[in-house]
């Protein structure tokens, strides 16, 4: 099988991309320099193409319910116009999914998933669902262009002719038009900056991104390298890294989403002993205090040699100039402060578990 290609594919080969293979895609890891796009999103603003990203529709009368059910959030709590983040959970709290839910209308909602799992979130929430509702897997239908930065809500204005700052707040969305088509203008984002996320149909995604580009001089693009340095600043979980199926909601470090109280949800059983016994082992954010970088699956040790937790992700980011990282840890030394020692190249260098996010914007 061939990797997929998004509408933009050709902008991205025009512009110089180094496209390398992502979640069954030909995506662009940089264009210049991940360093440059980086700093580009912290001073300015950054383009990104994320139309690799899913959109899955939920219909129905019962589809609150479903989607109540099938997610750890409490989805009873959007109304049209709100978005909401939470993860798709299995039987044993582990995460199948991190996702966005978008209330469109009473019985209508867009769910945008992770790449790589458009066809297990779409199977797993069909075969799953016991209510009145269905799932429809639209994602070939959607471009998704993200503009993030202290300058991206300006831009999109400018283009898209829309009060968007004093009419869209922070997780909400918002319908527009573009060129005679219907698009959708979000406010979550993934980069620990203000921004939109522009949903629109695939045919249409080239000449927005073009609109965009000639809306500012100062506009970059960015690419996959980026935006995951942006958000480890941001300390923004990664299916994969941080979220995987048998890593529960609760020990992931997405505690907050989990609404025990909402009732019966799959995991809720598990996830409900957690939180009244407390997990065992938990996300935690961390500084490399020696020389090196630490990477994804580097085996965390207490001081006295005992192994503790495992790095989920890792390196050194542009806007601190310093090592980070993200581990899984045992709890009883997952207190911000404590010395942790991190094996790279057979040498186990010193670290301490620090506040997260390590990033917060002014």
């Amino acid at each position: 099988m061939g990797l997929k290609r998004t509408p933009l594919y050709e902008i991205h080969r025009e512009l110089g991309a180094r496209l390398v293979p992502f979640a069954g895609w030909e995506m662009p890891v940089r264009y210049s320099s991940i360093v440059e796009e980086h700093m580009a999103v912290r001073k300015h603003c950054g383009i990104f193409d994320v139309s690799h990203m899913g959109e899955i529709e939920c219909v129905g009368s019962e589809a609150d319910r479903a989607l109540n059910y099938l997610t750890c959030n409490d989805v009873s709590k959007l109304v049209p116009g709100k978005a909401q983040y939470t993860a798709i959970t299995n039987e044993r709290g582990g995460v199948v999914d991190d996702i966005i839910i978008y209330m469109m209308s009473p019985g209508r909602y867009l769910l945008c998933v992770n790449a790589a799992n458009i066809e297990k979130d779409f199977s797993w929430l069909s075969s799953h669902n016991k209510f009145d509702a269905e799932f429809l897997n639209r994602s070939d239908e959607f471009g998704q262009i993200a503009i993030q930065g202290p300058k991206a809500v300006n831009i999109a204005e400018s283009v898209l002719c829309l009060d968007i700052d004093s009419q869209l707040k922070y997780f909400h969305h918002m319908s527009g038009e573009y060129g005679g088509e219907k698009i959708i203008i979000a406010r979550t984002g993934y980069t620990g900056e203000d921004g939109v996320e522009v949903f629109i149909p695939a045919g249409a995604a080239k000449d927005l991104w073009d609109k965009l580009m000639e809306a500012d001089s100062d506009l970059k693009p960015c690419g996959l390298g980026a935006r995951d340095t942006l958000r480890l600043e941001a300390a923004l979980p990664l299916y994969g890294h941080e979220l995987r199926d048998d890593i529960t909601a609760l020990e992931s470090g997405i505690g907050i989403f989990v609404k025990i109280d909402k009732g019966n949800f799959m995991g809720s059983d598990i996830l409900k002993r957690q939180k009244e016994e407390g997990v065992k082992r938990k996300l935690v954010g961390f500084k490399v205090l020696a020389s090196g970088i630490v990477r994804e699956n580097s085996m965390i040790y207490a001081e006295g040699g005992e192994e503790i937790g495992f790095v989920t992700s890792g390196t050194k980011t542009p806007f601190l100039d310093a090592p980070i990282g993200l581990a899984i840890l045992d709890v009883n030394y997952s207190k911000i402060g404590t010395e942790i020692f991190a094996e790279v190249r057979g040498k186990k260098i010193k670290c301490e578990v620090v506040k997260r996010p390590f990033y917060k914007r002014n």
